[in-house]
């Protein structure tokens, strides 16, 4: 009998390879974000001297709570070639914008900034008036009333590229109104037409009908000949209504995923319900746009809500029912559109609250993002 110890096999070169690569690779990460971390920065420091012809602008230099907005003096921009110089009247804020300020991890990884806000400017719808415009723009002039949408909205000054998200703005519509369109209404009317492919006769459900976008995707729904639903709290169900909701349902008492009526599209704002529950009420072939994840803020449910906004359109890939996450695209002939919607009658932007200064940015930021705004949040602009 041969009991001498078997030799043991040498181990294979590819494995050692794999092992230290995988591991070079593991540490060049951390390093590279440690690095990236605490290089973040931003331009807040060249503020920080005398502006030859200064303008008040809102700044973000940290993230955090509303109250790291502050109001500073910056140069006043000069438009390009292809621009036009708008004096701002009024300016609104959105969920995505609180989102930024407080560093949302998302929105720090896409290149927002590690470790303090890369872009420091805060805004993006604004309504105002044409102060000047470059030697190539033909589709304005000096003291045409435009509204639009551009980053670093909440300032007393913004220059836009002439053709891109500006348009004029309907002589009945205010100032506050006109200014509280470009992200929601365009988010609305994209998310309606463009993805949920709206036909006149169709049952849509709106779901979070009451908040800044919920408001605008009702009456642009109605606008598109729909038969449509909309799901708020007891206190907003006459809200709802009286923008033109044929039905609506109030969810401190009902769960609309309960019932019996099945909807072609359901107009999702709030992402509050799984996969299978909102299928249920979905026809055959209908079509689940999701739209938001529940508002302004950050709260317990925040993080399930923005995980179905990529896990439900993976899962509806196995089903005849679609689920899609978008994200809206400003432009001009959109927001004309939306001009003509409320010249006509069709739309009218709703405003919960008007804030009378830029130094009420915080406290306009720290409202909306309660969770409870009827519409949305306006700021005018002195």
């Amino acid at each position: 009998m041969n009991d001498k110890p078997k030799a043991k096999r040498p181990r294979k070169r590819w494995k050692r390879v794999v092992k230290w690569t995988l591991g070079t690779i593991f540490v060049v990460l951390i390093l590279w974000g440690f690095i990236a971390y605490w290089t973040s920065t931003n331009d807040c420091e060249r503020y920080s001297g005398v502006p030859t012809d200064p303008i008040k602008a809102i700044l973000k230099c940290d993230y955090g709570t509303p109250d790291v907005l502050q109001v500073k003096d910056i140069e006043k921009p000069k438009p390009d070639d292809t621009q036009e110089l708008v004096r701002v009247r009024a300016a609104s804020l959105n969920p995505l914008d609180g989102h930024f300020v407080r560093g949302m991890l998302l929105a720090r990884v896409m290149g927002g900034g590690l470790r303090k806000p890369k872009d420091t400017r805060v805004g993006v719808d604004y309504a105002g008036v044409v102060e000047a415009v470059g030697k190539n723009v033909t589709q304005y002039k000096v003291g045409d009333e435009v509204f639009g949408g551009r980053t670093g909205a909440l300032a007393q000054y913004v220059c836009a590229k002439a053709d891109r998200a500006v348009a004029l703005k309907p002589a009945t519509v205010t100032f506050e109104e006109a200014g509280s369109i470009a992200v929601a209404g365009i988010t609305a009317l994209q998310g309606l037409r463009d993805v949920g492919h709206v036909q006149p006769g169709q049952k849509v459900l709106i779901n979070g009908a009451s908040g800044g976008v919920g408001t605008f995707a009702v009456q642009i729904a109605k606008a598109m000949g729909a038969e449509v639903t909309g799901v708020c709290s007891t206190r907003n169900l006459d809200l709802v209504r009286s923008i033109g909701a044929d039905h609506v349902i109030d969810y401190t008492k009902e769960d609309f995923t309960k019932g019996d009526q099945r909807y072609d599209v359901i107009f999702d704002n709030v992402q509050n319900h799984t996969f299978s529950e909102r299928r249920r009420v979905l026809t055959p072939n209908g079509m689940c746009v999701l739209a938001g994840i529940g508002g302004a803020g950050w709260h317990e449910d925040t993080w399930s809500h923005m995980a179905r906004s990529f896990t439900t359109p993976f899962m509806s890939k196995f089903t005849s029912q679609k689920f899609k996450f978008f994200i809206a695209e400003l432009n001009h002939n959109d927001l004309t559109y939306l001009a003509d919607l409320m010249q006509s009658g069709k739309m009218k932007p709703v405003i919960d609250r008007t804030y009378k200064s830029l130094t009420e940015t915080p406290q306009a930021l720290a409202y909306l993002e309660q969770g409870h705004a009827r519409g949305k949040v306006v700021i005018t602009v002195e």
